[in-house]
């Protein structure tokens, strides 16, 4: 059945009328939806929902109003979905993005994450964005720099996504401690492994149990927990390097508190142990025994 110019303007204004009417309802109806809910991601949610519902109840409006024209429809409706697709395939792309970071457990709000080559903390996962609260040079140890970043949830398709909190939000550390030749180097390599127990101890014992979950959970090799300090010799110094793990938040606290015990430490013993800092003159010797004189 084909239909005049005047039949397709009348369900056209049928359509807008009731399109109309639908959201002005979905907009009055919210705030009493909402009113009892006191968690405000809860409401956010629930205010969504609504809008959903709305758009679904225009859409079946559509579908009745022009259901003996159904084969024309579906073929314009088609063929503007196959352009609108290639116009808004970014878009399309951070829609799907969405369904597999619900679905598939990317990451959640509250974890730390490497996405779009920006890291920070995840504020909030959108349907076309995910919000992250900055963090600083890696090396500074983390530290949130104040900016807010939304990255695109096609992000997901276009680079690993690194998770540094997930199952295991612990993340093995390195400092790296240059001694001088002529130090007692089995007394300093010693000291570094009983201040860095002491220091990264509790860390590591929660790590223990939370490594086990995981090796169970996946099939990952066996990892040394424990501090463990190795040395390397240069043309400059002896380079002892401790290696601990560290809550993924407090890694430059943990190095502070680190360097300070070391660093009391070696001015306990300034006969043994010496850094090799420039600047930092050596240790001056001891006080030497007087011989009597001969005759």
């Amino acid at each position: 059945m084909r239909w005049t110019h005047n039949e397709t303007a009348a369900r056209l204004a049928v359509l807008v009328f009731v399109t109309l009417l639908i959201l002005g309802l979905v907009r009055a109806f919210q705030p009493y939806l909402a009113r009892g809910i006191k968690e405000t991601s809860t409401r956010y949610r629930t205010r969504r929902f609504a809008n959903l519902v709305g758009y679904f109840a225009i859409l079946i409006a559509a579908i009745s109003i022009f259901s003996d024209q159904l084969g024309v429809l579906g073929v314009a409706l088609g063929v503007a979905g196959a352009g609108i697709a290639f116009a808004l395939q970014e878009l399309v792309a951070s829609v799907a993005g969405w369904f597999v970071i619900a679905f598939g457990r990317f990451y959640k709000a509250g974890d730390r994450v490497g996405l779009g080559g920006i890291r920070g903390d995840v504020i909030e996962i959108g349907v076309l964005r995910t919000t992250l609260m900055e963090s600083g040079d890696w090396e500074k140890g983390g530290l949130h720099t104040g900016a807010i970043v939304r990255v695109p949830n096609s992000a997901v398709f276009k680079a690993p996504v690194h998770n540094y909190s997930a199952d295991f939000p612990f993340l093995w550390d390195e400092i790296t401690i240059p001694i001088r030749y002529g130090s007692d180097h089995a007394f300093v390599r010693k000291m570094l492994s009983q201040v860095a127990s002491e220091i990264a101890g509790e860390d590591t014992s929660r790590a223990h149990a939370l490594w086990r979950n995981m090796a169970a959970k996946h099939s990952i090799k066996d990892e040394t927990i424990e501090p463990s300090v190795t040395l390397a010799a240069t043309k400059e110094s002896l380079e002892f390097t401790v290696r601990y793990v560290a809550d993924y938040k407090a890694r430059r606290a943990q190095r502070d508190r680190l360097f300070t015990r070391i660093l009391e430490e070696v001015a306990k013993n300034p006969g043994r142990v010496t850094l090799a800092v420039p600047g930092v003159p050596a240790s001056p010797p001891g006080p030497t025994e007087r011989k009597p004189p001969l005759g």
